[in-house]
């Protein structure tokens, strides 16, 4: 195994934390879906995304690659330069997670990274092609993507299942939603384990531990298989119940569709080496299959703080991992200063989560409110069919109007004369 020094054991240790917030984090990218629509109980559906994710850490490098070798300047970084990225990323994950807000985490890595070299080496320590290459336009592509894919499915999905009977249909869907969810879990374990692989052979470089333009050493690949494993399975609840109540209402076909198109876009961008957001893929495909079924909305209030958080994501983690690698400048009392301070930090947000708990028995009862323009929207769609035992449609009927009573007249007064 490498030589370490004490900076470089925090950083891997760090990195391998910063992992597992990734897991909780995003497993809603792969169950919140399933979970929502019954097609799994909550515990057997994390334990699932759980396992696929650790095996799909091993089905490639070529994300890791990515960020070892091609976002910034291997000869420029320092260890204390990654342990500051990872700060940045760690505080705004743990963040959204207690809003409940699906932000990439895959972002908030990268902008932690870029802050902090900048901070570090200059703004000449950025390939800034890398950036916008296989970053910044594969974050505006794949929700665009996703999304379309996942409204086309569900139509087609809802015009082959049309005279089929409505059990045997609902039941056919949510075992495909159970496959189309791993496959999404083997995707996200494929493309977001391989991050911390990058970040840990990006430290390991940067310490001499071993040569430049290396690929990730094994025990680095099952290390960070195992963390995001371990986060998985503890399971992020919080985001679980906004992917799948917050933004629409699913039923097994649009779980299906959302699933399998957010999975196609995963597994496209990690062959080709795309540090690809998971989040934006999933959350792009959910609202896509929302708007796929006739008289589905989307919840635009939920989707417009979301679409604010993704924005944020980079400068807020580049500005966190800027301001940490200034302090860890200073010297070996700064770096402990910024350890003692992210410790800190993660025990008052996990304090403060406890003031309202959400679990995987709660999960989900909650709903988000419809606002003005999802009420709207509602107020102008014809109600949607529901298909009956025999094969049949019926059409949800309005509420009946109830007549005005009607006044009977005093037979002891005699009625108005005729004119």
């Amino acid at each position: 195994m490498e030589s370490f020094s004490l900076i470089l054991a925090i950083v891997v240790v760090t990195a391998l934390a910063f992992d597992f917030t990734n897991g909780f984090h995003d497993t809603a990218n792969a169950m919140a879906t399933t979970i929502s629509t019954g097609a799994l109980k909550p515990k057997v559906a994390v334990a699932m995304s759980a396992t696929l994710n650790l095996v799909g850490a091993f089905l490639s490098v070529e994300v890791a690659n990515t960020i070892s070798k091609g976002l910034v300047d291997e000869s420029g970084i320092r260890p204390e330069v990654i342990f500051a990225a990872l700060v940045g990323a760690i505080l705004w994950n743990l963040v959204t997670w207690l809003v409940g807000l699906p932000s990439s985490s895959s972002h908030a890595l990268m902008g932690g990274l870029i802050g902090a070299t900048i901070a570090s080496a200059g703004t000449g320590a950025v390939h800034g092609d890398v950036l916008v290459t296989k970053v910044l336009l594969p974050a505006v592509a794949a929700p665009i993507v996703a999304g379309v894919a996942a409204m086309l499915a569900t139509r087609f999905s809802y015009t082959l299942s049309r005279n089929s009977d409505g059990k045997a249909a609902d039941k056919g869907f949510r075992v495909g939603q159970i496959a189309s969810a791993g496959l999404v879990s083997l995707a996200h374990g494929t493309n977001d384990a391989q991050k911390t692989m990058g970040i840990i052979t990006l430290a390991l470089i940067a310490g001499g531990s071993i040569a430049p333009d290396s690929d990730p050493p094994t025990w680095v690949i099952l290390s960070a298989g195992l963390a995001i494993a371990m986060g998985t399975y503890i399971g992020g609840w919080r985001i679980i119940r906004t992917m799948g109540k917050g933004l629409t209402d699913l039923r097994p076909q649009q779980g299906f569709a959302a699933q399998t198109s957010a999975a196609a876009v995963i597994l496209a961008s990690s062959h080709i080496g795309f540090s690809l957001s998971t989040t934006h893929a999933v959350s792009g495909s959910v609202m896509g299959a929302g708007l796929g079924r006739k008289g589905g909305v989307v919840r635009w209030s939920t989707a417009t703080r979301m679409f604010v958080a993704w924005g944020l994501t980079l400068p807020a983690a580049a500005l966190v991992g800027a301001l940490a690698e200034s302090v860890t400048d200073l010297g070996d009392w700064g770096t402990a200063l910024v350890a003692v301070f992210l410790i800190a930090s993660s025990t008052a947000i996990w304090i403060v989560s406890r003031r309202q708990v959400v679990d995987a028995s709660n999960v989900n009862e909650f709903e988000e409110p419809a606002g003005v323009v999802t009420a709207a929207i509602a107020a102008v769609t014809p109600p949607p069919s529901v298909a009956l035992s025999e094969g049949l449609t019926a059409t949800i009927p309005s509420p009946p109007v109830t007549p005005a009573p009607v006044v009977k007249s005093d037979p002891a007064t005699p009625p108005a004369a005729a004119v």
